[in-house]
């Protein structure tokens, strides 16, 4: 077994309470990972996925069960100076990733309309179908507590929809296959933190059309940095703010809302408010 370097020691001792706790505490609370399972482990390149890929080579060394871990950088048409910060990382904290090769941004920047969704969506698809040919049963994503509260606002806001993003879901198009998020109780600033610590650097979303964006000058602006900015704002209101928009998805009063789906079905309040 190879020895444990900084980076490692420092997650389950300095930040042992913010990350290595709370990165087993998801694992356990929503059982994310089980005897025999084989994870492809998604590294985009940026902070959170890296810092994941770590926490799962300490889960290896400490679980009392087996399990492995396939590491997968799925590389989506990056620029040079971005694939090597990212090869320059996966060797400083010695992450064995296997590095794979798309055109996803080739496809996805050539859409008038929505490129980001399209973006995602075939992200999302390569990284089922790397995993299948790996032999793995699971996706791994660095999706954290930040990103649920923000989406679960997201949906409420530009959607008129209540839903989050769960810790775990099957795949619709792959059979046998499900994603997982294990950093599901990780705090964004606490990544932050660990990243400043170690005085890392890693690569942002670096898509193609950011990039153009940037050269020009103009203002890089999304739904989510607004989130961002207004749940801030809010936090002025209420500083419980963040925990209860994270708790209202698990503490959802169906008598007291005018209506839910279930699967494709549509359900009203007015169903049965005559029987009651």
């Amino acid at each position: 077994m190879r020895e444990i370097n900084e980076y490692e020691k420092s997650i389950t001792v300095k930040y042992r309470q913010k990350l290595w706790s709370r990165f087993v505490k998801g694992c356990k609370e929503y059982q994310l990972i089980k005897p025999h399972d084989k994870i492809c482990v998604c590294i985009s390149g940026g902070k959170d996925s890296m810092l994941m890929a770590k926490l799962f080579q300490q889960l290896l060394r400490h679980s009392d069960f087996e399990f492995e871990a396939k590491y997968v950088v799925m590389n989506p048409g990056y620029n040079e100076k971005n694939l090597e910060v990212i090869k320059e990382n996966l060797k400083k904290l010695d992450i064995p990733a296997q590095i794979i090769d798309t055109n996803i941004f080739e496809i996805a920047n050539v859409q008038e309309r929505s490129p980001c969704f399209l973006c995602a969506k075939m992200r999302r698809g390569a990284l089922y179908n790397i995993a299948k040919k790996l032999g793995c049963n699971k996706i791994a994503l660095g999706h954290h507590y930040d990103d649920v509260i923000e989406t679960t606002l997201m949906n409420m806001l530009n959607s008129g929809s209540f839903q989050t993003m769960l810790p775990k879901l099957h795949s619709t198009n792959f059979e046998g296959m499900e994603l997982i998020r294990p950093m599901y109780f990780i705090r964004e600033k606490d990544i932050v933190s660990w990243k400043n610590y170690h005085k890392l650097n890693f690569i942002q979303c670096a898509c193609r059309l950011t990039e153009a964006l940037a050269k020009n000058e103009q203002n890089i602006s999304s739904q989510r940095n607004e989130t961002k900015k207004l749940i801030k704002q809010l936090l002025a209101y209420n500083p419980q703010v963040e925990q209860n928009i994270f708790k209202s998805a698990s503490n959802v009063v169906c008598d007291k809302v005018l209506g839910y789906k279930l699967k494709d079905k549509k359900i009203s309040f007015l169903d049965d408010y005559d029987e009651q």
